[in-house]
């Protein structure tokens, strides 16, 4: 499974360390930042993942920025784009099972290491479960992102 991962300057160590860690089970791409710069701007980051992960149906992204929040923001701009913040396990169990999500974005200011990589591993071995309420939610959403 192909996935994409991005920070700003906020999550842009622990998005490294994500990175690797992640490397050993996953194909990662990372689309930046590539160096530590404050003066950077989160919805650069969040747009590349999401457009990289509309433009590959069967990848899944990963953000991470100070709250997690305005990465979420940013990337539920692109259509088909499902972004979430998710603080736990069960959050991001829940949020794959039942919404399908495929982006997920974390908060590097309250999230330690060990939590990025728990949540995250979780969220990625979480498949949906295809139940027809979820599925008729879902199209509902796609609905709305076409203006109906």
């Amino acid at each position: 499974m192909k996935v994409f991962i991005a920070a700003d300057h906020a999550g842009y160590d622990k998005k490294n360390t994500l990175a690797v860690e992640l490397e050993k089970n996953y194909e990662i791409y990372d689309l930046g930042a590539y160096k530590l710069d404050p003066d950077d701007d989160y919805p650069v980051y969040a747009k590349k993942v999401a457009l990289a992960v509309k433009e590959n149906p069967d990848s899944m992204g990963l953000l991470i920025c100070h709250s997690g929040e305005g990465m979420a923001i940013a990337a539920n701009k692109v259509d088909g784009i499902r972004a979430v913040v998710v603080r736990d396990k069960p959050e991001a169990f829940e949020t794959r099972q039942d919404n399908d999500s495929n982006v997920l974005s974390l908060s590097a200011g309250e999230l330690s290491n060990k939590e990025l990589l728990e949540i995250s591993r979780t969220w990625l071995d979480t498949p949906f479960s295809q139940l027809a309420r979820h599925k008729r939610r879902i199209e509902e959403i796609n609905q709305m992102e076409l203006g109906e």
